[in-house]
């Protein structure tokens, strides 16, 4: 698989948790300096690009914030590198615009109801966009320089070239992801 230079800004601890195979989604709405002021899907394929900033324990439901906790003792913020240890391909972009169908993704995620009943709230007239992700574990973490511009609440950031030939691992039996994803869609109605 050719893989796009290009990657998804997600908490640390929800790309572990989706490099586990514990959940397969993830929500956004757009960052605060996203071009458009809203998420769009720039690209189906994707490195998941860890971040710190706003993670915190409260904010997961308690079988999950050890990732949190962990995530956060391992972070440096002098760092000269970051590590991308995941690569995801969005199979799905379902679009959740009330209060009932987000109550209905609550087993499938890590966040607490008022974390993603916020989500929704904000920017109330957009939709918040529920990606379905096949996630792969990179057999060697890709190195890059952790350049100012990833910095800011943005989903995407523009990646230098990596090497190519990275091996690719699917966190999940092409079953049992399809099996996953059927149920969530079912749920929302689609």
């Amino acid at each position: 698989m050719k893989l796009n230079p290009v990657a998804l800004k997600e908490w640390a601890s929800v790309i572990d948790v989706l490099a586990e195979g514990d959940q397969i989604l993830v929500m956004r709405k757009g960052g605060i300096e996203e071009e458009t002021r809203r998420f769009e899907l720039k690209s189906r394929s994707f490195y998941l690009f860890p971040t710190y900033e706003h993670q915190r324990t409260h904010l997961v439901k308690d079988p999950y914030q050890s990732f949190v906790e962990r995530s956060l003792a391992e972070y440096d913020a002098g760092a000269e590198l970051v590590k991308l240890t995941a690569y995801a391909e969005a199979v799905d972009d379902l679009e959740v615009r009330d209060h009932e169908q987000l109550e209905l993704l609550y087993p499938y995620h890590m966040w607490t109801g008022n974390l993603a009943e916020e989500r929704l709230r904000w920017k109330a007239k957009e939709p918040l966009h529920v990606l379905l992700l096949r996630v792969y574990k990179l057999e060697e973490p890709a190195q890059i320089k952790a350049l100012p511009e990833y910095g800011g609440c943005r989903s995407w950031i523009e990646l230098p070239s990596l090497p190519d030939g990275a091996g690719l691992s699917p966190v999940l039996s092409e079953e049992s992801f399809e099996e996953q994803r059927r149920r969530i869609k079912s749920i929302l109605g689609q």
